[in-house]
């Protein structure tokens, strides 16, 4: 029988489709909420539990810990339910409530952290509860697990070099954990051996790649666009190849967010819409006429309902007509 054994193992073969009225330039969006959490984290959150059982770490009696923007941590959660085993997550306070209702679905025991210490304060609670209980948890640590870049080296990469043909000129991405945008470039770049240009998506009100790659001092700032930004140079964020770095704004990915619904009828979350603008800006160059340009749509819509996106948008109670 075609069947997975367990739902974890649903992960992947994603479709590409051409964006057909947002650009004029020939990208292709790889829409990642066909997952089975519906975000490009199901990948990692899968292959990293994998590796934990691999190695011995995750034993019986163990719990799994990770800090998290929500995204992680839903795919972390759904593996765990799937799989039986426990799972805290800690998530700074600012994460759409939607996402604090699936974690806590999926059966995760959810600690919320200060919005305003971000993704930091997030991280120094898995410590600080680590220390309260030595010898309780297995850490996952999706910034530095080496386990997160290698699932989209063994199947993000060769799935967008198999659909396009290996005419994949360009590829863009927003860089939360540099996960994505390390695995399918070194896939890429390494392993097929074609010199793509590698386009990081970042907020222009937190703009640490930028900086990073031109040698200045880090000066992270708050943003509203939940996923990626996360304030500091991920250990799994390979700067090396990165060759380009876009800022995008608030307000103009929220506007892409919104025409990705309205002209294309793709439900993308809040980072599709800042890599979509920033996929745009590289294909409607002139030099970049004609080149094949791949951009991941990392979660969608339905996460963000409560989120900035729709506000404004509706009010509680729409007038009959």
């Amino acid at each position: 029988m075609n069947v997975f054994n367990d739902n974890s193992l649903a992960i992947g073969r994603t479709p590409l489709v051409k964006l057909n009225r947002v650009t004029s330039g020939n990208v292709y969006a790889k829409i990642e909420a066909r997952n089975p959490s519906f975000s490009v984290k199901c990948r990692i959150g899968a292959n990293m539990i994998w590796d934990a059982e691999k190695s011995g770490k995750l034993t019986e009696g163990k719990e799994l810990i990770e800090a998290t923007s929500g995204n992680t941590g839903i795919a972390l959660a759904f593996v765990a339910a799937a799989k039986g085993y426990k799972l805290t997550l800690t998530m700074p306070s600012s994460m759409s409530l939607e996402r604090r209702k699936l974690l806590k679905s999926l059966g995760a025991n959810l600690v919320l952290t200060e919005a305003p210490k971000g993704m930091k304060g997030a991280i120094a609670k898995v410590e600080e509860l680590m220390a309260a209980e030595p010898g309780k948890f297995v850490p996952l640590n999706q910034f530095s697990n080496p386990a997160n870049p290698e699932i989209h080296v063994k199947t993000t990469g060769p799935e967008i070099w198999n659909d396009t043909d290996g005419k994949i000129d360009a590829f863009v991405a927003g860089v939360g954990t540099g996960g994505t945008i390390t695995g399918v470039s070194r896939y890429i770049k390494e392993i097929e051996g074609k010199a793509i240009t590698t386009v990081a998506v970042e907020p222009t009100d937190s703009p640490v790649i930028t900086q990073a790659k031109a040698g200045q001092e880090l000066t992270p700032g708050p943003h509203k666009i939940q996923g990626i930004g996360a304030g500091f140079i991920p250990e799994n964020l390979d700067l090396d190849l990165v060759d380009e770095v876009e800022q995008v704004s608030n307000e103009d990915c929220m506007a892409m967010t919104k025409l990705l619904m309205k002209e294309e009828g793709i439900l993308a979350g809040i980072s599709s819409g800042a890599a979509v603008v920033a996929a745009k800006r590289f294909a409607e160059k002139p030099e970049n006429k004609d080149k094949v340009v791949v951009v991941i749509l990392a979660s969608g819509t339905e996460r963000y309902l409560s989120s900035p996106l729709f506000t404004g948008e509706f009010g509680e109670q729409e007038e009959v007509q």
